[in-house]
């Protein structure tokens, strides 16, 4: 309860430093509307079908890329940790293509895939797979080999030493990787919003193509009200995966 209002606290001391500044036209926070401005604007926009189709879309975009990210990312990185010849083939190949930004993928994206919805699956796909792929392995990499020494001294096999050893030493980097790689997926489905205009769905189009609509029509009100509604989507996406890695790891709990 006490760190609930603490961060309740925070919430209002925000509010009002930016509603402050936003009145006497301090710098940075000047040109931004005020909290009252934005909350009667976001009132109006609540009770539009477009606002929650925004919503919506983001959403299932975000989950598909991001599930994708994991199923084709955790056996991927676990390959890598327990094979040598994969980690020394496929390395190199990953370590070139991680620092390619995700953004730098759209054009050829809408030109590779057929629909625009795959275009911007594929885009959020990429900004959670390197993430997901760089914490298996640096949580292999902290596994303390003693650890595997004595699971061989006892006469376990390369299953059971992944099973009861290797996978439960990297689930941890394994939930961090996904709680980072949906917050960056947040970030890239806004940018692939804003370039693909939005998807086929011209009465909703996301919450980043909320934003860039709203921009282009010189609505700062409802831009701010775009943004805080993507910080809330990523608050509650990136706390339900961090719910999804307790669940997975109980043992935790106990220490």
């Amino acid at each position: 309860m006490t760190a609930i209002l603490r961060g309740i606290a925070g919430v209002l001391a925000a509010l009002v430093v930016w509603e402050l500044g936003a009145q006497l036209d301090a710098p940075l926070l000047g040109p931004v509307p005020p909290p009252t401005d934005v909350a009667a604007d976001l009132v109006a926009v609540a009770g539009t079908s477009g606002y929650w189709s925004s919503w919506q879309l983001s959403f299932e975009r975000v989950v598909t890329g991001f599930a994708f990210a994991l199923v084709l990312g955790v056996p991927f990185g676990l390959a890598m940790v327990t094979s040598k010849l994969v980690k020394r083939t496929a390395f190199p190949v990953f370590e070139i293509l991680r620092p390619i930004p995700p953004l730098a993928w759209v054009p050829l994206a809408i030109l590779f895939w057929p629909t625009q919805e795959l275009s911007i699956t594929f885009v959020i796909f990429l900004g959670a797979f390197y993430t997901v792929v760089v914490n298996v392995l640096g949580g292999a990499e902290q596994i303390d080999r003693r650890h595997l020494l004595a699971a061989r001294s006892l006469g376990a096999g390369r299953l059971t030493i992944f099973l009861r050893v290797i996978l439960p030493a990297t689930m941890p980097s394994i939930v961090t990787g996904a709680v980072v790689g949906m917050g960056t997926t947040w970030e890239v489905v806004v940018a692939a919003e804003l370039i693909s205009g939005g998807g086929q769905d011209a009465a909703g189009g996301g919450l980043g193509f909320l934003v860039w609509n709203a921009y282009q029509g010189g609505d700062l009100a409802r831009v701010v009200v775009g943004m805080i509604s993507l910080g809330v989507a990523g608050y509650l996406a990136s706390g339900a995966v961090r719910l999804a890695g307790r669940r997975l790891m109980p043992w935790q709990a106990a220490t």
